[in-house]
Parts: structure tokens; C-alpha cells; sequence
């Protein structure tokens, strides 16, 4: 694991693999409750031709935990990723963004086109609908422990077997060890700081902020926008409309897959495959 340093002095890290000096880095940035370890999929495929970076966001992992749970905000998040770029020399990158990552990678795109070469947008676009903020909000910050890995993933089966119809228990299990650690007493629990829900369940006022400016910053770079066939985040009219709004952007479904689709499936490999020759072709 590397570090970079907040400005506001948190200790945040990331997983560096090597890859080409001669490609912009993939910079993959996790959702809500994820981590670096949700990317191992994309490392395995694609490191040694690419270099990829996969972060743990402030208060996930083994990033230090905010002392303001308030700063647990896209902003803030978008802005710890700029800080990185700048720390770590890095003037372009691919980011590739699960869900909330993809929030932020079009925050950065709004903020600095120049830095980002490319971008996957990991089952979130612009529009998110209600039933799938209402159903995160319902286990995020819960704060359960389990006595041993198979507890883990036969509760992870109960929370999100919807999303993963076909998985066996070994999938879940697969899936637990990238979203929980052994923590005190031995107790397995989900790895991030249970305080990133006190901003994401506040009830909001107003309406939702209009996030398609933020989609149509991307334009001009290749974009590749990732539905689950069963997501309850994304809908299939939202994406159409991506691809209208942003000419050139490829869409994909991933089949019998909900929230949020893991980048180990087939089709996203491929079509990630796709969006980064695009990116090498554009030099």
C-alpha cells in the first residue's frame, strides 16, 4: 500500500500495481461501503499493461477515518482524489468508478478535464433511483460483526442475493473478503467507518441536484457506462439517455447482475478492454 495526505491531514492509502509508463494509470475508485479490494478484478486483468491504482476513500480500509463525519461527501472524496493526482505526479488517469466512484470521477471530470483520459462509470449515472438510495440506506452503517467468514457470507447472501442471483456460497464468500475485515476480538465486520452514513441517510431538502452537467464533462474522451440488468440504482431509460447526451459513450448490460456489477464478469472485461484501446489509440 501507498499513501497520500489530505488537506485537511488524513493518512489515505492506495494499491499501486505496475503496469506501462507509457499509458495513463486506471485510477479506480470504490463505492459507498467498498475498498481497494473490490478492484482486484480489474488489477488482475489488466496490470502489467496498465498501471492501476485502486484507492481506499477517507474512513474505508486502510485510509485513516474522518474526525467530521460531515466530510463524508463526494466533494470531499473528489477532492482527496485531485490531491492524489498532484502527490503522486500523475497528469492523466483512466478512472474507472463503481457507484459512488463514479459520482466522483464525473466530479473530477467537472473539475479538471484535462487530468482524466477516460472513464468507466460503474452502475451509477446522473439519475439514481429512489427504491436503490432507499435500499442502501436500510444496511449501510449497521455496524454487525460475524463470528467466522462463512457467518459473513451467508449474511452478505441475505443483504445482496438479489444482485447476485447465480453466486454459490463460494462467491459470497469471495465477496465477503473483499468487503470486511477481522477486526477487534476477532470479529469479522464490514470495513469502513459506520459514520459514512450520518451524511448519506440525512433526509435531503429540496430537490436532487442536477447531475448531467456533470456527465456531459466527460465528453470528448472515451466513456463506458456499466448497467447490472438487475440494478436498482441505474435504470434502463437513465443509461439510454447517457449514451444521447454523451456521443461516442459505449453502454453495456451486465446479465442477471443488480447492484453493483464486480468488473470480474465477461462482458465488462471485455468492454473495459475496449474503452482502454480506445484511450491507447488516442495516445
Amino acid at each position: 500500500m501507498r499513501e497520500w495526505t489530505s488537506d485537511d491531514g488524513l493518512v489515505l492509502r492506495y494499491r499501486d500495481y505496475p503496469g506501462r509508463q507509457d499509458r495513463p494509470p486506471i485510477l479506480c475508485i470504490p463505492g459507498l461501503t467498498r475498498n481497494a479490494r473490490d478492484f482486484e478484478p480489474v488489477a488482475d486483468a489488466f496490470a502489467g499493461e496498465w498501471r492501476v491504482l485502486c484507492v481506499d476513500l477517507r474512513g474505508r480500509g486502510q485510509s485513516d477515518y474522518a474526525k467530521d463525519p460531515a466530510s463524508y461527501v463526494p466533494l470531499r472524496y473528489a477532492a482527496d482524489i485531485a490531491t492524489l493526482l498532484d502527490q503522486a505526479g500523475l497528469e492523466r488517469v483512466v478512472a474507472i468508478g463503481t457507484s459512488l466512484g463514479g459520482i466522483v470521477t464525473m466530479l473530477l471530470a467537472a473539475q479538471m478535464p484535462d487530468r482524466i483520459a477516460g472513464a468507466v462509470l460503474n452502475d451509477i449515472g446522473p439519475e439514481i433511483e429512489a427504491a436503490g438510495l432507499a435500499r442502501i440506506r436500510d444496511y449501510v452503517g449497521q455496524g454487525r460483526s460475524f463470528p467466522t467468514w462463512m457467518h459473513a457470507a451467508r449474511a452478505l447472501r441475505e443483504q445482496a442475493g438479489e444482485a447476485h442471483p447465480d453466486y454459490l456460497i463460494a462467491d459470497w464468500l469471495r465477496l465477503a473478503k473483499r468487503l470486511m475485515c477481522v477486526g477487534a476480538g476477532g470479529r469479522i465486520a464490514f470495513d469502513y467507518d459506520m459514520k459514512i452514513a450520518e451524511p448519506f441517510s440525512a433526509v435531503p431538502t429540496g430537490p436532487a441536484p442536477d447531475m448531467w452537467p456533470l456527465l456531459h464533462a466527460l465528453a470528448g474522451r472515451p466513456v463506458l457506462a456499466i448497467r447490472g440488468e438487475l440494478s436498482d440504482i441505474l435504470s434502463p431509460a437513465t443509461l439510454a439517455r447517457m449514451a444521447v447526451e454523451v456521443p461516442g459513450l459505449e453502454s453495456i448490460s451486465v446479465p442477471r447482475t443488480g447492484h453493483a456489477p464486480t468488473l470480474e464478469e465477461p462482458v465488462a472485461q471485455q468492454a473495459i478492454a475496449r474503452l482502454l484501446g480506445r484511450v491507447a489509440e488516442a495516445g
